[in-house]
């Protein structure tokens, strides 16, 4: 049986946001990221989603005081912050959380992998049946894209290889889609679909269909009131830029890395792989990206946990290092957020098979970079890591938080299909002990 989580929406923001005045400290923020700034400007987005649940007791939040039943396999290790301890097989990033801001009560009420990954990705827990009805609100990128739009060329939204899931843009229109780059980032073969011209069409023939195509919808434009051919031509301008583009297509190829960065990465990995490709993109420009992260095993690991955790985290480990250790060499850190999470975590106490099911009223987000504070570790889960004991921290804090720091108003509302508003955010605020 699940604990029940009893919480007031602001109830436990600790002492210092209260003496500076929660309200005031709200409205504050929020007219900070509707006013923007040149730091807001320069800022992108990085999110590492590990699919199907990973678990936090074994990685971020041990508890090796805990029963057997709870505590689990492995032994712990010392970070480089002084009496926080990690997993044992993650002894590049134990060395890193000076660098990290690490969220140990993370919170929501979606127990099923398609609802969780709904309000993993879009901050909305969907109110139908979700597999009935499909995405009920614009994801995360969606909305970064509708409202910074593309830059240097790039789409506003990028997903390496595939959308991950409840990732498109519902009613906000498929200009907003992810731009997917297919394929698996570790083939020698690996190029992204729809860069560069189709097979037989030389440079010179290609300017004259762009020029007859110019000159016809100039000849349309005329005849229309409703602005819709305006946002077309828009629309079609983006994506033959993109198609053309040689600054483009040198952004999405990852031969032109040094292969020994390609393999600092993990040159087996996709994960890693796919994290190299982001690096690549945010520092050309893009806006928003994910990536999947998956290694050997699913992360969703109801039987056998520990062999699963056993086989995945040495990879994670390797590869989020190295993004956050290149990143940091090149000075992208500064302004890329980086925000690493599953939909939700697992349960803290071991199942009959060796296994950790959903678990999402206690778990953890890392973020890092991007104008968020390093070395912090907030939150803290009781004994056995079923609740929250201090700060509890929905995922719409979160998310708050990630488009404040993008300059985005989280209370701006969209007419949904209905002509209904809503907005980007409906619960929540910015993290405030971590900007």
């Amino acid at each position: 049986m699940i604990p029940s989580l009893r919480l007031t929406r602001r109830g436990f923001i600790q002492m210092g946001a209260l003496a500076f005045g929660g309200s005031v400290l709200s409205d504050l923020l929020r007219s900070e990221a509707r006013a923007g700034s040149p730091a807001t400007e320069k800022r992108s987005v990085i999110l590492l989603v590990q699919k199907g649940g990973p678990s936090q007791l074994d990685m971020w939040d041990m508890k090796p005081e805990a029963p057997v039943e709870y505590r689990g396999e492995f032994s712990s290790i010392a970070s480089n912050i002084p009496g926080y301890r990690v997993c044992e097989l993650m002894p590049k990033l134990a060395q890193m959380c000076d660098k990290l801001a690490i969220l140990r009560t993370v919170y929501h009420t979606m127990m099923d992998h398609g609802e969780g990954m709904h309000i993993a990705m879009t901050g909305y827990a969907p109110i139908r049946n979700i597999r009935a009805s499909g995405q009920q609100a614009p994801s995360l990128g969606s909305i970064v894209s509708k409202e910074l739009g593309w830059r240097a060329g790039l789409p506003g939204y990028i997903a390496v290889q595939r959308e991950i899931g409840f990732g498109k843009s519902a009613y906000l229109g498929i200009a907003h889609d992810p731009f997917e780059t297919f394929g698996y980032p570790t083939s020698d073969s690996f190029r992204v679909r729809n860069l560069g011209a189709s097979d037989g069409v030389n440079p010179t023939r290609e300017a004259n269909r762009r020029a007859m195509l110019e000159r016809f919808d100039t000849l349309r434009r005329d005849a229309d009131t409703s602005g819709a051919i305006g946002a077309m031509d828009t629309f079609r301008r983006q994506a033959f830029d993109l198609a053309t583009s040689p600054q483009v297509q040198e952004a999405f190829d990852l031969s032109k890395e040094d292969p020994a960065t390609r393999e600092r990465y993990g040159r087996k990995s996709n994960a890693g792989q796919s994290m190299l490709l982001a690096r690549r993109l945010v520092e050309r420009g893009a806006r928003f990206v994910t990536v999947a992260t998956d290694y050997d095993k699913p992360w969703d690991s109801h039987d056998d946990n520990f062999t699963a955790h056993r086989l995945n985290i040495p990879g994670y480990d390797h590869t989020v290092s190295a993004l956050l250790e290149d990143m940091e060499t090149r000075g992208l850190l500064e302004n890329t957020l980086v925000i690493i999470s599953g939909e939700f975590g697992r349960t803290p106490r071991i199942n009959a098979k060796a296994g950790r099911d959903h678990w999402p009223t206690c778990y953890t987000t890392v973020m890092v970079g991007g104008g968020v504070k390093r070395g912090i570790i907030l939150g803290t889960s009781d004994s056995l890591g079923e609740l929250p004991k201090e700060r509890p921290i929905s995922i719409q804090d979160v998310y708050a938080t990630m488009y404040h720091q993008l300059g985005i108003d989280y209370t701006k509302s969209y007419l949904n299909e209905a002509n209904r508003p809503v907005q980007i955010i409906n619960y929540g605020e910015p993290i405030t002990e971590i900007l």
